[in-house]
């Protein structure tokens, strides 16, 4: 749902700017605007979910976007839109860095990979269907109130999160409250969110600000960095600080958060200058365009889960392959369109396409696993919010210089969007590129990492009891696990039983 709101609205655009009358400005702040507190809030809530619980973070974050989502399609005029649109982003921060928390909590070695699997296809599918629901949405609503069930549809879906959520996410034991404020890191959250503004604003405001405006924020961000670095350092000898700096001294984390940056800026490029190609180009309808992207989804879906299971075995070098698919299916779609620049380029590139989606599967779940492995359970909110963070700041980069690239050659070719996508893909080619580089230094550098050491587990659900690894589990009255496990087996031994009931149907976790 949150990620969904990330690229749905795109084809809404040209209803919202007829039906509320909505300048060029407020039609990007409507989308960036969104992009922007996501961004801003994600290591804080990660860090927030942490120290008081992440059950009650995200259903306040369910909450929030619900009700965000409710006021954008009530919205009568822009401002409002983009007002619902700036607390639809901050609900959507709330709710994100929870999962991969919940993840590392509940699930350990396979199994953690096999749940990030279940993330990584919902990532994929969710940023790739984005503009077919929404034209789906629009075609079967009509221009006027198409645009507002995109938001509505927002509606049963959070409702449901919250009552599935209150049945099934775990509850964090009871603390006491001395130190509970200072555990937060106010100055560090403070600090850090100016850093990523300034690093997400120049990004956001290309067509609008002038070039020395957006350049003079970079040396701000350094110099805000370089401060909440120094005082990270200084908090973190006596309380928790908002991001511990012991993370970048994991190798698997800081090279799998430059991983995901640097693919993410070519990943969410593909969506943006392909839908404009296909829409003002050509002529496709909002449902049009949505379909023509869909075998990318597809692609990712397929290859997910079984490459998040299989990444902890494989190492870096699944990821390295992944990209290297990626940049195939890439090649193959600029030939494709290169020789099918017409109104058939929807089917020309639909295998291609596919086959980059096989690659993109490999690479974002499994990549999220492997950054992941070596993270101590306590700070896997704020790890994961690093990461996710570094993605959005990837993605804003990536639109950034492809759209840069896709406009100016529109304009020199007076109006050739074929011509002005190829040229996109050469940029999108180029940043998957710089993360293949980065996934091979790594899995020819080092050896396969192991996934971490069992951490004490932070939350358990009502009426669950906890094993030896962290793992809740429900057990009978005289101790035994439901599925014959005992305390007492060796972990091996508890790793065959488990895979033998997977293969029957059932499930170790509650």
């Amino acid at each position: 749902m949150t990620l969904l709101d990330v690229s749905i609205v795109n084809v809404a655009l040209p209803s919202i700017e007829t039906g509320l009358g909505a300048g060029e400005n407020a039609l990007q702040w409507i989308v960036s605007g969104y992009a922007l507190t996501f961004g801003l809030l994600l290591v804080p809530s990660g860090r927030i979910g942490d120290a008081r619980g992440r059950r009650s973070v995200f259903l306040a974050g369910v909450i929030v976007f619900l009700l965000a989502s409710a006021a954008c399609g009530l919205a009568p005029n822009g401002a409002v839109l983009v007002a619902a649109r700036l607390l639809q982003g901050c609900g959507g921060a709330l709710i994100t860095p929870q999962v991969s928390g919940f993840i590392q909590t509940l699930f350990r070695g396979q199994e953690r990979g096999k749940a990030f699997g279940f993330f990584g296809a919902t990532v994929g599918l969710s940023t790739a269907v984005g503009p077919l629901l929404g034209g789906a949405i629009i075609s079967l609503f009509g221009s006027d109130l198409g645009w507002r069930m995109v938001f509505f549809v927002n509606l049963p879906v959070g409702a449901l999160a919250i009552v599935l959520a209150l049945r099934y996410l775990p509850t964090p034991p009871k603390k006491s409250g001395a130190g509970r404020s200072a555990d937060l890191d106010p100055i560090g959250v403070v600090l850090l969110g100016t850093a990523v503004l300034a690093v997400l604003l120049p990004f956001i405001e290309q067509r609008s600000w002038p070039l020395w405006l957006r350049l003079i924020l970079f040396p701000v961000a350094a110099v805000t960095l370089l401060v909440w670095v120094l005082h990270e350092r200084r908090y973190g000898r006596t309380k928790e600080p908002v991001v511990s700096l012991d993370l970048f001294r994991i190798r698997s984390y800081v090279l799998g958060a430059a991983v995901g940056l640097a693919y993410f800026a070519g990943f969410t490029g593909v969506f943006f200058i392909y839908t404009q190609y296909l829409q003002s180009g050509l002529g496709y309808s909002a449902l049009q365009a949505g379909l023509a992207t869909t075998p990318f989804a597809v692609g990712g879906a397929l290859t997910s889960i079984v490459g998040s299971r299989k990444v902890l075995a494989l190492g870096r070098g699944l990821i390295a392959a992944g990209l290297a698919t990626v940049i195939v299916g890439l090649s193959a779609t600029w030939v494709a369109v290169l020789l099918v620049p017409g109104q058939n380029v929807g089917w020309a590139a639909a295998v291609p396409l596919l086959i980059a989606g096989l690659g993109g599967g490999l690479v974002i779940s499994p990549n999220q696993t492997l950054s992941l492995s070596q993270v101590p359970v306590k700070r896997a909110g704020s790890a994961g919010g690093v990461l996710q963070t570094g993605q959005r700041i990837g993605s804003a980069a990536g639109i950034a210089a492809t759209g840069s690239v896709f406009y100016s050659a529109v304009a020199s070719s007076e109006g050739d969007f074929a011509t002005a996508f190829r040229h996109g893909l050469f940029v999108i080619v180029g940043f998957v590129a710089v993360a293949l580089l980065l996934a091979l230094a790594d899995s020819l550098t080092s050896k396969k990492t192991p996934s971490s050491e069992p951490d004490a587990p932070t939350e358990r659900a009502p009426g669950v009891a906890q094993d030896p690894d962290g793992a809740p589990t429900e057990r009978h009255a005289d101790g035994r696990h439901p599925d014959g496990y005992h305390p007492a087996m060796p972990d091996a031994a508890h790793g065959r039983h488990a895979a033998g009931h997977h293969a029957a149907g059932g499930s170790s976790t509650p």
